[in-house]
């Protein structure tokens, strides 16, 4: 793997992460495009984008809001399909984390898909819901992380 993690600052480089979620979350998973696209798809202060590219080719996506006091709420994280299950996603997570930690952030929530579930538990999430819930028709589970 020869994954470099960039930092979003261009309206090229937020495109190239909206492209990977289009065709994950849109044309994999049928969520409709105006649920997938939202306020938050912006270079600003309060939302810090992330690719993954290999070799130079974007791979993967994700992004962190802030979601309370000490809280960063990971969202939109997203690997294209044929680079699944070569550790993309974990390396974008755990840069995601570094950068939640880097600007004081003491805690990560993310809403998981239940089919991904595992995967964040093997990186330290706990789920925190009381039961499954449903988000753009597929059933998430909430989970935390202190960082």
């Amino acid at each position: 793997m020869a994954a470099e993690i960039v930092r979003v600052t261009t309206d090229e480089q937020l495109q190239m992460g909206l492209d990977i979620r289009k065709k994950v979350f849109v044309e994999e998973q049928k969520v409709p495009l105006e649920e997938e696209v939202d306020e938050y798809d912006v270079i600003g202060d309060n939302v810090h984008h992330m690719l993954l590219l290999d070799e130079g080719i974007p791979v993967a996506t994700g992004r962190l809001i802030y979601y309370k006091a000490g809280t960063a709420k990971m969202q939109r994280i997203a690997v294209h399909q044929a680079y699944r299950s070569k550790g993309y996603g974990r390396v974008l997570l755990l840069a995601l984390e570094g950068l939640a930690r880097e600007i004081g952030l003491q805690s990560s929530i993310l809403d998981a898909q239940c089919h991904a579930e595992d995967f964040y538990i093997k990186l330290g999430y706990k789920v925190i819901s009381l039961e499954p819930f449903y988000d753009a028709g597929i059933l998430h589970v909430r989970m935390e992380k202190a960082l």
